[in-house]
């Protein structure tokens, strides 16, 4: 290492010491002088120190060498026993009990260190995200103290199906008829866990009115309809206006039927003619919709009482329709294999009920080579109008009385207009 690379690295170790230095030295800005273990110049020494062993190890063969894992590991140690042994004293003058100190000066020892012998841009983005978090102590406090054990579960349950459980999972499909891929139902059911879940932290954290359109407008970038299933579970519980909830669901197919546009018009620009002033149409009339129930009264509570929200998500329902759209894929595979053309329409409403886009996208690669593009954007319909009411029909089910009644009446609105388009275009174009 040249001298103005070393001197280069030293100047980022330097760097890494006074901004955690700055943050420990503002937090405790307020004590006496001589009263406290470390402030900004101990800091900024300490991650000077750590660069220092960085460059002794490299001196002598490099960290992964003994002599240099020798000098690293020793430098390490002593700093640590030292450090550790003012802030204990500090504690005790202060009569409280606090390790924050202490790691903070050890990790910028280690990231001083690293520094010099290992990658600038990790040993520096460490470091802000250390002051980072250290700043951050009285909202991460709060944060937690408002944490429920309900979601707490929920989010470590969520963590645990991603991290965990999902890469144990083969995927390889089980079963006939090309089987079941239980990755991918597996999938499937992360998704409408974290659309629940995502949907729950809106409505706590931004309110009634912001949370639930928020958060059915992102979930709808994902799933439409989990939305619905989640909006209808809450109406259901009581956990918030059903008309409100309703214009979530209604946005979520909003967004979810522009979404099915921009992948025909990106796959497919022949298609893209057929499909877009029918669902352009019904995309119109759900956003209508979805403005008229916002714009109703809401009961006074659902403004100000998220402590209605009792649950993220709960694991049952979410695998068990999961495994239920796993399932309407093979039907819908059997059936196209066992009567082609028609069979493709019929499978494409099966299988649209659970997955619009993996219909889109088929039949966007089989036109005009294997269906005609007409009869692959009528299949693409199919799948939308297979979708919408499936999913109305289910939340109907499940979130009843006013949700259901408002649900049902604004998806028929959308499925009449894009009934209504669909005949026009046909009457232009022949």
């Amino acid at each position: 290492m040249g001298l103005e690379e070393l001197l280069s690295h030293f100047a980022v170790a330097l760097a890494i010491g006074l901004l955690v230095g700055l943050e420990r030295g503002w937090a405790t800005r307020e004590d006496e002088p001589g009263s406290r273990t470390a402030g900004i110049r101990t800091f900024a020494i300490t991650g000077l120190l750590g660069g220092t062993a960085g460059a002794m190890a490299l001196a002598v063969g490099g960290p992964a060498s003994a002599g240099g894992g020798i000098v690293l590991g020793l430098s390490f140690a002593a700093y640590a026993a030292v450090i550790t042994v003012f802030a204990r004293e500090e504690n005790r003058a202060d009569k409280r009990f606090s390790a924050t100190t202490a790691i903070a000066a050890i990790l910028t020892f280690a990231l001083g260190a690293y520094a010099l012998v290992g990658d600038l841009r990790v040993a520096a983005a460490a470091a802000v995200a250390t002051a980072g978090l250290l700043a951050m102590r009285q909202v991460l406090h709060a944060w937690v103290a408002k944490i429920t054990w309900p979601e707490l579960r929920s989010a470590l349950l969520l963590l645990a199906m991603t991290t965990i459980a999902l890469p144990l999972i083969p995927a390889d499909p089980v079963g006939p008829f090309g089987g079941v891929n239980l990755r991918e139902t597996w999938l499937i059911a992360i998704m409408l866990a974290g659309v629940s879940f995502l949907g729950y932290a809106a409505i706590k954290i931004l309110g009634q009115e912001r949370g639930v359109l928020l958060a059915a407008a992102a979930g709808g970038l994902v799933s439409s309809t989990a939305v619905m299933l989640t909006n209808a579970r809450r109406a259901a519980a009581g956990e918030g206006a059903p008309n409100l909830l309703a214009a979530g669901a209604m946005i979520a197919t909003t967004i979810s039927l522009a979404r099915t546009v921009f992948i025909v018009g990106i796959l497919n620009r022949d298609m893209l003619w057929h499909v877009i002033a029918p669902l352009s149409a019904a995309g119109a009339a759900s956003a209508a919709a979805a403005v008229v129930l916002s714009l109703r009264g809401q009961p006074a509570q659902s403004q100000e009482d998220p402590a209605g929200l009792r649950n993220p998500f709960e694991l049952r329902p979410v695998l068990t329709f999961a495994f239920a759209l796993s399932l309407l894929v093979v039907i819908a595979r059997v059936i196209t294999e066992q009567f082609g053309v028609t069979g493709a329409i019929v499978a494409a409403l099966v299988t649209g009920a659970g997955d619009v886009d993996a219909v889109t996208v088929s039949m966007t690669k089989l036109a005009p080579a294997t269906l005609g593009v007409r009869e692959a954007a009528l299949a693409v319909l199919a799948a939308v109008l297979s979708n919408t009411l499936v999913k109305a029909i289910m939340g109907g089910a499940i979130g009843r009385g006013q949700f259901a009644a408002v649900v049902a009446i604004s998806t028929l609105i959308a499925t009449g207009a894009a009934a209504a388009a669909w005949m026009a275009a046909l009457t232009f174009t022949g």
